[in-house]
């Protein structure tokens, strides 16, 4: 599985997260809902794991290993973050 919750607050997405990893993500975020995502290990990501973190608006530790993470998603996340202040 490439997302795990670590601990109480941390949640890691690492390696390629496909489609089946959404709902994991969505669950971990449901129970731990002032977590951190730590997903600096993660090289690509389904849109739908993509999806649920733009709508939960949790924290990300950072920047994804992926290029494209880091070059395209992460600064929509980041913007999405301040529109939600």
């Amino acid at each position: 599985m490439t997302v795990r919750l670590v601990s109480g607050s941390v949640i890691e997405l690492e390696g390629i997260c496909p489609i089946e990893d959404a709902e994991p993500l969505l669950r971990h975020l449901l129970s731990a809902p002032h977590a951190t995502v730590d997903w600096r290990a993660c090289e690509q990501a389904h849109t739908a794991v993509i999806q649920i973190l733009l709508a939960a608006g949790v924290p990300l530790r950072g920047p994804p290993a992926g290029a494209i993470l880091r070059d395209h998603v992460e600064p929509l996340i980041a913007t999405a973050a301040k529109k939600g202040e």
